[in-house]
């Protein structure tokens, strides 16, 4: 049997999945528009920060000043990240 893991808030995760990709400068709405993300991967994004354990540490590394073009270590969402932000 699989390890159930909790999921945090929704609205929490949308919005730190959102401010990972503007502080990368990448703006997910426009991924989605130009196909390189589709709602499917958006939803499965949100979910998957959902399960992650370092909310804490994700909010500082946000509220750092200056734009940064590579996610911390820890993101879940550092690949797609990455990929999105040299489209």
């Amino acid at each position: 049997m699989g390890r159930v893991v909790p999921l945090g808030d929704p609205e929490t995760h949308f919005w730190l999945t959102r401010s990972m990709g503007r502080k990368m400068g990448v703006s997910l709405s426009e991924a989605m528009a130009e196909g390189s993300l589709t709602p499917q991967d958006y939803a499965g994004m949100v979910t998957r920060c959902r399960t992650c354990s370092h909310v804490a540490e994700c909010q500082v590394w946000l509220g750092a000043a200056g734009g940064k073009k590579t996610p911390p270590e820890f993101c879940c969402h550092a690949n797609l990240m990455t990929r999105l932000a040299k489209h």
